[in-house]
């Protein structure tokens, strides 16, 4: 199987466990699905890895426009060595993220689920206390803006 082949098996792969535990989610063109959860989205894309497997990033923009200083920074940095799996992350415009990856070739139900709850709720969770601490947009924010 080809790498393309590859990552369009495991889309639809991650679309059948959505569908069939009734998550809402938007599919985009360029295989990009969204997902809302509280005062955040989770985008989960897939994308080549190795020449035969795929990784599975689930990645929520936690907050844009925060004004990014040391204090926040370790502030991040200390959240990312407390939690679990994912980690804090600054995008090429300061937009704080939260993000974790799975192996595609491999992936089961319970573990795309689990990735998806633990990235919308630590990012539900953190958006709050970053704008309180650095100001800026929440994801919730931004759509009322638009």
């Amino acid at each position: 199987m080809n790498i393309t082949e590859l990552i369009e098996q495991t889309y639809k792969k991650i679309t059948a466990v959505l569908d069939e535990k009734n998550v809402e989610y938007l599919s985009f063109d360029n295989g990009a699905i969204t997902i809302t959860f509280g005062s955040t989205q989770v985008m989960v894309v897939v994308r080549e890895f190795t020449n035969d497997d795929v990784v599975i990033e689930c990645m929520a923009n936690v907050v844009t426009g925060a004004t990014i200083s040391p204090e926040l920074m370790r502030f991040l940095l200390r959240k990312n060595a407390e939690i679990h799996f994912g980690a804090f992350g600054l995008l090429f415009d300061d937009t704080i993220v939260f993000s974790h990856a799975l192996n595609g070739a491999n992936m089961d139900s319970n573990e795309l689920l689990t990735a998806l709850h633990a990235v919308s709720v630590i990012a539900d969770h953190y958006d709050d206390e970053i704008v309180a601490m650095a100001g800026g947009h929440r994801a919730a924010d931004l759509d009322h803006e638009l």
